[in-house]
């Protein structure tokens, strides 16, 4: 019998998201290695600290590349949804990445209020306006890209990236005119805070994806209301929605039936329903017969 299974498979990134991933990541790292340079001789904990969520957005980069190259594999008889859930533990691997970050950023700026380090804010201030162009460029890069969860964490390590070359910015400007080193890591801990809220809301958008949660913009009792609502279909039960990635949301179901022999119908009303209203494309729609609900013609219904 078929049960309707609906398989609208849409691969998590296609080979432009790979493309755009790959060239931030060469952008990125390229950079990162000039500015960690430039910290270090010119004593910055703000470009210290920027270099290095740029080392840390490489690594990021380059997983998220390399999940788009693995998601665009076609399912398997071991991997029957292909590779996409891929997508997922990179965005985890990510946010994982930036709470280390901030931690480290947090004790090095503690130790430098502590004992002030001598910083060259105008190495700082030139440094920084290069890091600013070149991380721009790399948003723009990844914004050309599809909006997956797993370029959306590739971006968010970006973001973080110009709110650091901003902060060496205004951190270099303010050494250069003032001669006020707090204010290195001062810069450098408010953006780490930023950092971390981000981090905080990546990691748990793929916490609940993993634990195959239901999305948070799906109405769960409305879509059962959906579905009970189609003629010849008396209840549901043992409904679940869950996200594959980043826009694939599948459901499975069990519709109890009136007659069996309306499930055809009742089948596309379902699959119309559950693909416009709620945005669903891959549903598993097992039917049940009622008491009987063989045929009308052995089993008529009641007078």
């Amino acid at each position: 019998m078929d049960t309707g299974t609906d398989h609208a498979h849409h691969h998590l990134g296609g080979h432009g998201d790979h493309h755009h991933l790959t060239g931030a990541l060469y952008l990125t790292l390229g950079f990162a290695i000039i500015e960690a340079t430039a910290g270090w001789w010119s004593g910055s904990l703000a470009l210290i600290s920027d270099a290095g969520h740029m080392l840390t957005d490489s690594t990021a980069l380059g997983l998220a590349a390399f999940a788009a190259w693995l998601a665009r594999k076609p399912p398997s008889g071991r991997h029957t949804y292909g590779l996409v859930r891929v997508e997922i533990l990179t965005a985890l691997v990510n946010s994982l990445l930036m709470f280390g970050l901030v931690t480290f950023i947090a004790i090095e700026a503690v130790g430098r209020f502590a004992q002030p380090v001598q910083v060259q804010g105008g190495t700082v201030t030139l440094v920084a306006i290069v890091g600013l162009l070149v991380n721009l460029g790399v948003a723009w890069q990844l914004s050309k890209g599809e909006k997956t969860l797993n370029t959306r964490a590739a971006m968010m390590h970006v973001l973080g990236d110009i709110l650091g070359s901003v902060a060496a910015l205004a951190a270099g400007l303010v050494i250069e005119f003032t001669g006020w080193m707090p204010i290195d890591p001062l810069l450098s801990l408010l953006v780490s805070g930023l950092i971390l809220v981000s981090a905080w809301r990546l990691l748990s958008e793929a916490i609940h994806v993993l634990l195959e949660s239901v999305p948070e913009h799906i109405d769960l009792k409305a879509v059962s209301t959906d579905l009970e609502d189609i003629p010849g279909v008396t209840s549901v039960h043992d409904l679940h929605v869950w996200t594959l990635s980043s826009g694939q949301i599948a459901l499975s179901a069990h519709l109890d039936m009136g007659y069996l022999t309306e499930w055809p119908a009742t089948l596309n009303a379902a699959r119309n329903i559950l693909k416009t209203r709620h945005g669903i494309g891959h549903a598993t729609l097992q039917p049940e017969a009622g008491e009987c609900g063989a045929c009308p013609s052995c089993c008529p219904a009641p007078e």
